[in-house]
């Protein structure tokens, strides 16, 4: 995420991401580090809402004097294009953590497939369709784009791991690939100061619920 270091806002007038569309996302846990596997990536519409909070904060009027009182002498001078550029967020502003997911563009494949493909592009583990547990279905984006969301379970090992994932340069994609050790899940999950999806969330909860009574695991809640 430390290789973005250029950033222009510009209209966006057209987007895949901003049609009606159907995704599947994988909570995907590793069993032999006993870690969750997720994706980090640049979101531009997360940044776009910090850039906006970040444009509403205008330059004082003018100068303090010593007593406190503005300077009748001197008037703000508006900000050039560079210096407003200046003051815009980094882009680790627009950085999130989320499930391993993509879109259902290919008709030819079964949800699993498809999942499956992400898991191999994105975190670099090979995983057979037929492994993959399906958790639940619902819809994200209501407000905007109203898609279907479609959540499986990948349990993997190290053995699993055939490269370093990252996704597919050529489509636009720049992920890194985390881990979160299991006994901090959910202090990962509930912790504000962390921008993370929704989706997250709701598959560590799911995970405790019944994945954990299973393996005995404690997941720190």
């Amino acid at each position: 995420m430390e290789e973005i270091n250029s950033i222009e806002v510009v209209p966006c007038t057209e987007s895949n991401y901003l049609k009606p569309f159907r995704v599947v996302s994988v909570l995907i846990f590793n069993t032999t580090s006993h870690c969750f596997i997720l994706v980090k990536q640049f979101r531009p519409a997360v940044y776009m809402c910090e850039w906006e909070k970040a444009k509403t904060k205008t330059p004082q009027a003018a100068e303090k004097t010593e007593e406190g009182e503005a300077s009748e002498s001197q008037e703000a001078q508006p900000a050039s294009e560079e210096e407003s550029s200046s003051q815009w967020p980094p882009a680790s502003a627009g950085v999130t953590y989320e499930l391993c997911a993509g879109l259902v563009d290919k008709p030819d494949l079964s949800l699993e497939e498809i999942a499956r493909q992400e898991v191999l592009e994105e975190c670099g583990y090979d995983v057979p369709a037929s492994k993959l547990k399906r958790i639940t279905s619902y819809r994200s984006g209501v407000g905007v784009t109203g898609a279907k969301q479609t959540m499986f379970y990948a349990e993997v090992s190290d053995d699993n791991c055939v490269s370093a994932g990252g996704g597919e340069p050529h489509e636009g994609e720049f992920i890194e690939v985390v881990k979160v050790p299991l006994h901090e899940a959910m202090t990962f999950a509930y912790d504000e100061r962390i921008p993370k999806t929704m989706g997250v969330i709701f598959s560590f909860i799911w995970f405790h619920n019944n994945m954990s009574p299973k393996y005995k695991i404690s997941t720190n809640v």
